[in-house]
């Protein structure tokens, strides 16, 4: 998943970033709401952190901004953070279009967990467990496995997945039965920050491809487009 944080303070931002890369997330950073808005205009994110306390727009404007008719990001999910303890303060967010609210000071697995809520709301998923055919992903435990038996009898044969596999295999299921582009997968391994070519999505999909059509899991190429989950016929 790509996340944008936007935070002024650079050792609260660094200490994020860090915590939400750790956990998977491609995360990239900036650290005003000008910025913020001139970014969003021309790339795409899965969901975006936001500070209320930004010097200049600040991040009640920013989110004014996002929320407006016709914008691309407008049903990006977006969680705000705030030291501020001012009811008034979060009821405007919240009516501003803010999907989530967060004090100053947290602590990290809370947060980690409040974005994955949002991930799975956005996505119209209700469960932390994505599941295709036999194919499990626990986003919660962060485990994946292959359902095998059915009822009291049923189990789960894990699958080890390197965190990158663990992020292509995340957005494939989130979006099945639909195609992912090559674009997007590319844009969900990496951030700004780091230099990854087109070429590496194909090969974790090779990778992915070893370990679950085994199992009855295929992924198809889709030509000059990406991948998409299927599964086959026996």
């Amino acid at each position: 998943m790509r996340l944008l944080l936007v935070e002024d303070d650079v050792m609260v931002a660094s200490g994020i970033k860090l915590g939400l890369s750790e956990a998977g997330y491609a995360v990239d950073w900036v650290g005003s709401g000008e910025r913020a808005l001139e970014v969003l205009q021309q790339e795409s994110f899965d969901i975006a952190v936001v500070d209320i306390g930004l010097p200049g727009m600040d991040g009640l404007e920013l989110l004014r901004c996002l929320r407006r008719p016709g914008m691309d990001c407008a049903a990006m999910p977006v969680l705000m953070l705030t030291a501020r303890d001012a009811l008034q303060d979060r009821v405007q967010g919240l009516d501003l279009g803010a999907d989530d609210y967060m004090l100053k000071p947290f602590q990290l697995p809370e947060l980690l967990a409040r974005l994955r809520a949002l991930l799975r709301r956005s996505q119209a998923a209700t469960t932390a467990v994505l599941m295709f055919g036999p194919l499990e992903l626990d986003t919660a435990n962060h485990c994946a496995g292959i359902r095998c038996g059915e009822g009291i009898q049923a189990r789960l044969q894990p699958i080890e997945l390197g965190p990158r596999e663990w992020t292509v295999l995340e957005y494939l299921l989130i979006h099945a039965p639909k195609p992912a582009s090559k674009d997007k997968l590319l844009q969900a391994l990496t951030g700004w920050d780091k230099e990854i070519t087109p070429n590496a999505v194909e090969v974790y999909v090779s990778r992915l491809r070893g370990k679950l059509e085994p199992h009855g899991v295929a992924l198809r190429s889709i030509r000059g487009f990406g991948y998409r989950l299927e599964l086959q016929v026996s």
